[in-house]
């Protein structure tokens, strides 16, 4: 394996972590956001790849459409929420999306306390 490769077991960790650190905060863009799921359907198509329900591309596409939640979000809690969610879906296709979902998911955090 080469140098920043991971097996499949650490990849499916790293994207479980991640779908974990952007549902914590998906309530921070759905109190500003409550008709838009599509952060919460990135979320679940990170799990659903990890079930092997879906392939990396509808997962990059449930992450994008993340990453235009975020676009439309009015406060940088809802934001950093949005993607968070993006990252974890996007963890399907590159693992080392996984850190950005935490990082984001820990802005959100913060951002949310002021």
């Amino acid at each position: 394996m080469a140098a920043g490769q991971q097996s499949e077991a650490e990849h499916h960790a790293l994207a479980l972590w991640a779908a974990e650190c952007a549902e914590r905060v998906l309530p921070l863009f759905e109190r500003e956001r409550r008709d838009d799921d599509r952060p919460r359907r990135a979320v679940e198509a990170a799990r659903a790849w990890l079930r092997g329900e879906i392939e990396v591309a509808q997962a990059r596409a449930a992450a994008m459409a993340a990453h235009d939640a975020a676009q439309a979000a009015q406060s940088a809690a809802a934001r950093s929420a949005a993607r968070a969610a993006e990252h974890a879906a996007a963890t399907a296709h590159v693992a080392s999306h996984a850190k950005k979902a935490a990082s984001y998911a820990d802005r959100a955090e913060r951002e949310d306390a002021g």
